[in-house]
């Protein structure tokens, strides 16, 4: 249970409006934004209400869906960066649905610094999964993908689209779409994400 003093201090800063909007911006309900970051809608819905206020590492899979810093929730929108390096190293791993036994693909965004951004790039690594299995997902917007190393299978809307090293395909990403690693070499990628 936090103090008056530091619920007070945490409150001013409006973490759980500032969320509130990004959502609706995004015109995305809480059991999808539950989806994407891992986090039930409950609490989601607590956070938006200002009765729990996340820790950070909870907020930053949250920014991360947003494509918006950690700083978006605490600084005024003059104070924001431009201009956003991110080094190899500073990169985190996400799992596309975390704590599910499969994992289709791994993440990591390539560009979380910089605020309010219109598109998001990421890094992806296909995993290999059962033969049939595919978790499909969608969201506002479009979708570039850019194949490096090895061969993926892109299902949208039913339709599957085998891609080599090289290859790249752009979609609208409001239709229903997944990703299947097509055999045992490793296969990454760059994803990016508009809208």
């Amino acid at each position: 249970m936090l103090s008056e003093t530091l619920t007070e201090g945490l409150e001013r800063y409006g973490i759980g409006p500032k969320l509130r909007a990004l959502r609706l911006k995004k015109k995305m309900g809480l059991v999808e934004l539950g989806q994407h970051t891992g986090l039930s809608p409950a609490m989601l819905s607590k956070i938006e209400r200002g009765r729990l206020f996340p820790t950070l590492p909870t907020l930053l899979r949250i920014s991360l869906v947003f494509g918006v810093g950690l700083e978006h929730f605490f600084l005024e929108a003059r104070e924001r960066p431009v201009i956003a390096v991110v080094r190899r190293a500073e990169r985190k791993r996400f799992p596309d649905r975390p704590g599910a036994k499969h994992v289709s693909y791994h993440f990591e965004s390539l560009d979380f610094p910089a605020t309010e951004r219109p598109l998001s790039g990421y890094f992806v690594e296909f995993e290999p999964v059962p033969e049939g299995m595919s978790f499909p997902h969608q969201h506002d917007g479009s979708e570039l993908i850019y194949v490096i190393d090895g061969k993926l299978a892109v299902s949208v809307d039913g339709n599957e689209t085998v891609l080599d090293a090289g290859d790249s395909m752009y979609f609208d990403s409001s239709q229903p779409h997944a990703y299947r690693r097509i055999g045992a070499r490793r296969c990454t990628a760059i994803v990016t994400t508009a809208g």
